[in-house]
């Protein structure tokens, strides 16, 4: 993926049935969240997004899949980054009921990066 200075590239850590709905929108959006999920939540980099996926997903879904994807820049600053720990461990915070709307600001296709599995 070439980085367009207008774009900010995000990540998502994903399990099967999230990448599957993900998949079946011909790679274009993010499904909507469950009621008890009131927060979308890209994270920054891919460190981070890796940690997730590897270390919570895989030992409670026993798959973890890296997403990286591009959203217009100008829309993705309207977000506050939210720092939840380390100094890499930042993500935008996005409302359950904005996620339509962010989906229509993402540039391009939605890319599988990383996978991990349970051994």
């Amino acid at each position: 993926m070439r980085h367009d200075p207008e774009a900010m590239l995000l990540y998502r850590p994903v399990n099967q049935q999230e990448l599957d709905l993900i998949a079946a929108s011909g790679w274009t959006e993010f499904p909507p969240r469950l009621p008890e999920q009131p927060i979308f939540y890209p994270v920054l980099n891919e460190q981070y997004a890796t940690q997730i996926a590897r270390d919570w997903n895989v030992p409670y879904y026993s798959v973890g899949y890296v997403l990286r994807f591009a959203v217009e820049a100008d829309y993705a600053a309207s977000f506050e980054v939210q720092n939840v720990g380390n100094r890499e461990h930042e993500e935008l915070w996005v409302p359950a009921e904005e996620l339509a709307e962010f989906n229509r600001h993402i540039l391009g296709r939605i890319e599988v990066v990383a996978v991990f599995k349970s051994e």
